[in-house]
């Protein structure tokens, strides 16, 4: 009996204990249904029951536009181009394939950056873009891109001036092409081209020719400042194939504002120095038949001793070959200040010359000791007008004229320091009566 009642008993309580397992996994199945109907959304949303919270994406974003994505032979002179949207900060890398970091700069409407020099050919760079917006919370771009090989066909840029040089405040900045720029590329190189000054200046490049560029400031340069331009050429596409050769930085100095005026009508030159007179000096200027120029012009070159040979352009009747002391040329065509003691006599009341600024010895030489490379002369009331072009005539044009040659808009702040000092004075632009001339030498 006891065998059959613990067994009944064992049954018993196993079936009690079925039915209460079942009843458990019933009470279990009911509470998880209760707890899915109180969460909001599908299983893909977090239930805030366990902690988490959605996060938003970053206010800011970037988006990288040149070089594409894995581009090919891109030039080595390629700026990194980009928009960005509600970014209260944007910062740009850029590296090589080792992982080296490229310096460079953006730039002042804040679209682009540009390498502090030409990349490397055939190198693999990848360019990192990050916004950051007022959330604090940044958003990247990226573009690995490979630059060309390098080219064969490549354009040399060269410098009149050189590093250390000190000129005086009429003389512009002078860059030179060894091949023709197409007139289509000429923005591209002028961006591409910077002024800094201290103080600051305003000023803008002019084409003088498709091989040639002038820089002036809109009145002559301060005296003492100093001067730094620079050409991000190498690797800059120029058309028809042609690329520049290599970048090119100059730093000059500028002298005292040494300023030279002739009249016509009183024979006399008056000289400043940082707007004081401090010389008048009598000259003889081109006789009727060799007038000298009317104008602005600036001394492009000096010399102690040279010799004046015009049989070939003036034949065997007029030409004439003469020794000269104190030579300061003014124009390709062969007008100078020069020493002329022949015409001392003649000189502060007749125009004896053949379109030289003829001055006595000892002036001549105080002149020559006294002026530099890039000194202004204006001469006024002469039958001639100065031609633009007929040397370093930048200064012969007004100021909206000689806008006009940009191959860019004008914007007052390119190339200039906005932090830089602006204290400092010089003599106002001269308004030159207008231009033209051929001119002989005396």
């Amino acid at each position: 009996m006891r065998a059959d009642q613990d067994q009944l008993t064992r049954r018993r309580g196993g079936r009690a204990g079925v039915r209460r397992r079942a009843l458990a996994a019933g009470v279990i199945a009911a509470a998880l249904a209760l707890t899915s109907a109180c969460t909001s959304g599908g299983g893909d949303k977090p239930s805030s029951w366990r902690g988490g919270t959605e996060t938003p994406p970053p206010k800011a974003a970037a988006t990288i536009s040149e070089p594409q994505a894995d581009a090919k032979d891109v030039p080595a002179s390629t700026a990194i181009t980009f928009s960005t949207k509600e970014a209260v900060e944007t910062t740009v890398e850029l590296k090589d394939s080792a992982g080296e970091t490229v310096e460079g700069t953006l730039a002042a409407d804040g679209k682009s950056w540009l390498p502090s020099g030409a990349l490397k050919y055939g190198e693999t760079y990848t360019a990192t873009v990050t916004a950051t917006g007022d959330d604090g919370r940044p958003a990247t771009a990226t573009s690995t891109f490979t630059t060309m090989a390098k080219p064969t066909k490549q354009i040399r840029v060269s410098s009149f001036l050189g590093d250390g040089q000190t000129v005086g405040v009429g003389m512009p900045l002078i860059v030179k092409f060894s091949r023709a720029v197409p007139e289509d590329y000429r923005d591209d190189v002028q961006r591409r081209m910077t002024v800094t000054s201290v103080p600051a200046q305003e000023g803008i490049w002019h084409w003088i020719s498709p091989t040639e560029i002038h820089y002036r400031p809109k009145q002559f340069w301060k005296a003492g400042s100093k001067v730094k331009y620079r050409v991000q050429a190498g690797g800059l596409p120029m058309g028809d194939g042609w690329y520049g050769r290599a970048d090119l930085t100059v730093d000059i100095n500028i002298g005292p504002a040494l300023i030279m005026t002739v009249d016509n009508k009183t024979k006399r030159m008056t000289v400043t120095r940082n707007g004081k007179v401090v010389k008048t000096i009598p000259v003889s200027l081109g006789k009727k038949s060799t007038p000298s120029s009317s104008g602005t012009m600036v001394v492009i070159e000096k010399l102690r001793k040279t010799v004046f040979d015009t049989f070939e352009e003036l034949g065997p009747e007029e030409g004439y070959r003469t020794k000269i002391d104190y030579a300061q040329r003014l124009t390709w065509g062969g007008e100078f200040i020069h020493a002329a003691p022949w015409s001392e006599g003649q000189q502060g009341s007749v125009n004896v010359s053949h379109g030289c600024v003829n001055v006595s010895m000892a002036n001549g030489a105080w002149l020559f000791s006294n002026t530099r490379i890039g000194d202004p002369i204006t001469v006024k009331g002469t039958e001639r007008k100065l031609q633009n072009g007929n040397g370093w005539t930048d200064w012969n044009m007004s100021w909206e004229e000689y806008v006009k040659g940009s191959a860019l808009p004008y914007d007052p702040d390119a190339g200039t320091d906005p932090d830089a000092d602006t204290d400092a004075g010089t003599d106002a632009t001269p308004d030159p009566d207008a231009s033209a001339s051929t001119g002989t030498t005396d």
